[in-house]
């Protein structure tokens, strides 16, 4: 055995790690009964060389020989931590403890899992015990802190990692706790000054990109470009600075945000994080060649996963976001589960990626599951949000008599948002009513933005404001009712109905579900978008009379109109859409694809700028193909914003489901061409029915897939009645609720009206 040693200690001074690996595996094979010493190196070896199953594999081997010591009971349990298995890395440890309960380095490594674990009051039990023994020890006085952090003593947790700082100016990751702290506790602009004093004792790249993403998250993004900017002025080949300045500036300049980020991929190709950042810029790049930006896209995710599975709720929604555009269906499911991925977002405060979760739904329960999601992500930014209580006004405003309605969104310009909204604001009653806007648009103002600005009696535009200044920004404006049209679509910021800022509080519009914040105490609805089930919706309904919506005359135009259906001059039917992939599943693509089956020579047409990808067309064609429809009857126009003359190609639209359209619907109907929806029982389920309803086309709504084919093949062998439609759908929408702007903003004030007296009156709780 000691030749062998010999030998495995010569090939690892030589550096020949897998030759001396091999020969100590082999003499412990041999030998099971070898010197403990053997066992405890050997381990230790294999743990600082990042090999923790094969450490793990060796420690119980050796404890089966040496059952006591508790040195292999902490190398266990080490790599069972770095294997992401607290729970055994926990029995591990508490085992060699039960051999030596004084052992300070099992103490140590116990308390950094329950600090792992969020169990605070655990990590604080053993921190303080070893604090007490060694009071001038950095490490464990951020250990210590980390787990008062934990418990939420944040003053406490401040007071250790400000200590451990002092004790050791140069422990990097005690500065990192305190910014993070002071920024939770605090503001972000705390965290910058923590920061800054790290730097001035350790002028470190580390230290440069936290302080980076401290201004960035305060919201200051010119200042954190201009930092950056500064930065690479004197470092051109510092990796982390352009990809951090291709973040900070992707809002409002997404060509120079692409470049700094291909830069940084360049600069360090093997980093995942950098080319997903890459990923995600490029596939929600309009600018230029949009589907060549898509392509690209695509391209870079498969080499990002050829470098690691996406993990983490930030890599995961970008991934789906790419795969679902392409819609790659497979790729999307082998990334993405529908509930684990979707609860991960929600647990990481990710709203936005919930939006994906629509198109997935198949059964009640999963239905249910959305609800659940939403309300996990709901109490995740209540709870954070208690941190930091907003200042209420003292005293009430002088009553003149008004009802003071805030209005929230970032999409307050040349958006959809803006179009359907745009009624409310021309037609304000303003003996009755003041109305307060409110965007955080990182754009140029537009010429909506502008009209808009003309209507309301104030519109409050900020773009570098976090989300608490926005809530108490609101808060002094002292409203009766703040109403969020945006969700949590981009540069929204939902988070702020958190704070309750406004008494009464309501989503309109922008987000097709029940948010998730019980601090929200409406949803303005219609008859048609109410569920059957009560409990799929978290807040109370606000009802329309008839129609939630209106089609205001500047997204509806008198646009020219074929005179005739298509059908008329080809012979054959075309069906349609010009919906979002990001709403298409595998089996509703199917669906359409055994609708163009069923009606002989019909062909199905693409408006939309993946159409202009070859993985867009290759994926969608497959599926059709499945079904019998070859790839020569389908037809992709690659066009985004100058879709609506091809409405003039299109007989019929087939509506996307279980997420159906909204805006898309009324283009449709707008240009003669109907829409054959399937009705669910989710408020998202149920768009276009009631745009359907309100247009008196109810037959067009079904309840199940074999009644959605029916309908479709039905309605494309009756030619006289898509000749009647085309000339008779856009005289219906403008006399129905829909297109009558006037009465629809009287309906919606009067609404308002009611649900604000009806709190006012309210006995006190």
């Amino acid at each position: 055995m000691t030749d062998r040693i010999a030998e495995a200690d010569a090939a690892l001074k030589a550096g020949r790690l897998e030759e001396g690996i091999a020969l100590i595996e082999a003499v412990l094979t041999d030998e099971p009964g070898s010197a403990l010493r053997l066992y405890q190196n050997f381990t230790s070896l294999l743990y600082r060389k990042g090999m923790f199953e094969k450490g793990a594999q060796w420690c119980r081997a050796g404890l089966d020989v040496y059952p006591r010591d508790a040195d292999l009971w902490n190398v266990l349990g080490v790599c069972l931590r770095r294997m992401g298995e607290p729970e055994q890395a926990l029995q591990a440890f508490e085992a060699g403890l039960k051999i030596h309960p004084k052992n300070e380095g099992l103490l140590q490594n116990k308390g950094n899992v329950h600090n792992d674990l969020k169990d605070g009051p655990a990590a604080v039990a053993i921190f303080s015990r070893l604090v007490r023994n060694a009071p001038a020890n950095a490490e464990l006085q951020r250990a210590l802190g980390r787990g008062l952090w934990r418990s939420e003593d944040y003053d406490k947790a401040e007071m250790r990692f400000r200590l451990a700082t002092r004790l050791k100016p140069d422990l990097i990751d005690a500065w990192l706790d305190l910014s993070a702290l002071v920024a939770e506790s605090h503001t972000a602009d705390a965290a910058v000054a923590v920061l800054d004093e790290a730097l001035k004792a350790n002028p470190i790249p580390r230290l440069m990109e936290a302080k980076a993403v401290a201004i960035r998250r305060s919201q200051k993004l010119r200042q954190a470009e201009a930092y950056l900017k500064e930065i690479l002025e004197s470092h051109p080949d510092e990796a982390w600075a352009h990809y951090q300045l291709g973040g900070v500036i992707t809002d409002f300049d997404r060509p120079r945000a692409n470049i700094h980020l291909r830069r940084a991929v360049e600069l360090k190709p093997d980093d995942l994080d950098y080319r997903m950042a890459l990923v995600e810029s490029l596939v929600r790049s309009r600018h230029g060649d949009e589907a060549a930006h898509l392509d690209a896209a695509y391209a870079e995710l498969k080499a990002a996963r050829a470098l690691g599975t996406p993990s983490g709720a930030a890599q995961l929604k970008v991934a789906s976001e790419v795969l679902s555009r392409v819609a790659d269906f497979a790729g999307l499911d082998e990334v993405c589960d529908f509930q684990e991925t979707g609860r991960m977002w929600a647990e990481q405060g990710r709203h936005t990626a919930l939006l994906s979760q629509l198109s997935r739904v198949k059964t009640p329960e999963d239905r249910d599951e959305l609800i659940h999601q939403h309300r996990i992500w709901g109490e995740f930014v209540q709870e954070r949000v208690k941190r930091y209580p907003l200042r209420r006004p003292k005293a009430p405003r002088p009553d003149n008599g008004k009802i003071r309605i805030g209005i929230m969104s970032s999409d307050l310009r040349m958006h959809p948002v803006a179009y359907f909204s745009l009624p409310l604001f021309e037609n304000i009653p303003r003996e009755r009513f003041e109305v307060y806007c409110y965007s955080f648009y990182q754009g140029q103002e537009d010429n909506l933005q502008k009209r808009i600005t003309s209507l309301v009696d104030v519109f409050r535009w900020e773009q570098e404001i976090s989300d608490f200044d926005a809530a108490q920004m609101i808060c002094d404006d002292q409203l009766d009712m703040l109403i969020e049209l945006g969700g949590s679509t981009h540069m929204n910021k939902l988070n702020v109905m958190a704070w309750k800022p406004a008494p009464l509080q309501a989503s309109w519009l922008g987000y097709p579900h029940s948010s998730g914040l019980d601090t929200i105490d409406h949803l303005i609805l219609d008859p048609y978008l109410v569920p059957p089930r009560r409990e799929l919706l978290i807040e109370q309904p606000l009802l329309m009379p008839s129609s939630w919506i209106a089609m205001g005359e500047l997204a509806f135009p008198d646009r020219t109109m074929a005179a005739e259906p298509p059908v008329v001059a080809n012979g054959y039917v075309t069906f349609g859409t010009a919906n979002n992939p990001y709403k298409y599943s595998r089996e509703m693509v199917a669906g359409w694809a055994r609708v163009t089956a069923a009606v002989p020579d019909s062909r199905f047409m693409f408006v939309r700028p993946e159409g202009g990808t070859a993985a867009f067309r290759d994926n969608i064609s497959a599926i059709f193909e499945a079904e019998g429809v070859s790839r020569d009857r389908l037809r992709f126009e690659a066009v985004r914003g100058a879709h609506m003359p091809f409405y003039n190609e299109m007989d019929i639209s087939l509506d996307t489901f279980p997420q159906t359209g909204g805006t898309t619907t009324c283009e449709s109907l707008w240009m003669g061409v109907p829409v054959v929806t399937l009705v669910g029982a989710g408020l998202f389920e149920r768009l276009s029915c009631s745009i359907l309803g309100n247009a008196g086309l109810h037959d067009l709504c079904t309840g199940d897939l074999d009644g959605y084919r029916d309908a479709a093949v039905r309605l494309a062998g009756d030619v006289e009645r898509l000749r009647k439609l085309r000339r008779e759908l856009r005289p219906t929408l403008k006399a129905s609720r829909l297109g009558q702007t006037k009465a629809f903003a009287a309906d919606f004030y009067k609404m308002l009206d009611a649900a604000v007296v009806s709190r006012q009156v309210q006995p006190a709780a």
